[in-house]
């Protein structure tokens, strides 16, 4: 057997943008573990999580020439297009359809979906308030608010220092609470 291949962030950015092959099996290999928990965290059918999974991959390697290294790191970005697909396809017709379908046959034993996904934050208008944070402040309130993590699962997926986390989440709040202040 070969030796296993490992790159810096910039290598693998590099050859991504270069639409090498291996460089983007490295990254499924690397990152389709932890992409897959956040989809998990939303999405109780594993069978629908891993489409999910797929697609986001898919939509990582169509518009890998949109990622800017400015704007933050790959891993952040890779995780907002995840969760937006994620959010996207919860709220789809054909999504609601067939849960509806599955609920009326067997509306005892989903009886715990009735306030499920991320449809329920849309009604105090949080996504709207979310979206105009800063990146870095926005990727940090989606893992904590949206998919339930703690800060140090967020420093441990995101590869930040906890007190960084802290720091942006605490940022983040003061933000929020001044646009709420002004709706």
């Amino acid at each position: 057997m070969g030796e296993e291949i490992k790159y810096s962030e910039e290598e693998l950015i590099s050859r991504l943008k270069e639409r090498e092959q291996q460089a983007f099996s490295y990254l499924y290999d690397h990152y389709a573990g932890a992409l897959n928990g956040i989809i998990c965290r939303m999405v109780e059918d594993p069978q629908l999580a891993e489409d999910i999974l797929q697609e986001a991959f898919l939509k990582v390697w169509n518009n890998f020439a949109q990622y800017d290294s400015s704007k933050g790191r790959l891993f952040t970005w890779m995780i907002n297009i995840t969760r937006n697909l994620t959010i996207d396809t919860l709220r789809s017709k054909g999504y609601k359809k067939q849960r509806q379908i599955s609920k009326d046959e067997n509306s005892v034993s989903n009886y715990h979906d009735k306030n499920f996904g991320a449809d329920q934050f849309d009604t105090i208008g949080l996504h709207k308030q979310v979206a105009n944070l800063k990146p870095e402040q926005r990727s940090i309130i989606d893992l904590a608010y949206f998919n339930g993590y703690t800060q140090e699962e967020i420093s441990k997926e995101m590869g930040i220092p906890l007190g960084t986390v802290k720091t942006r989440m605490r940022a983040a709040i003061v933000e929020l609470r001044k646009m709420l202040e002004f709706s």
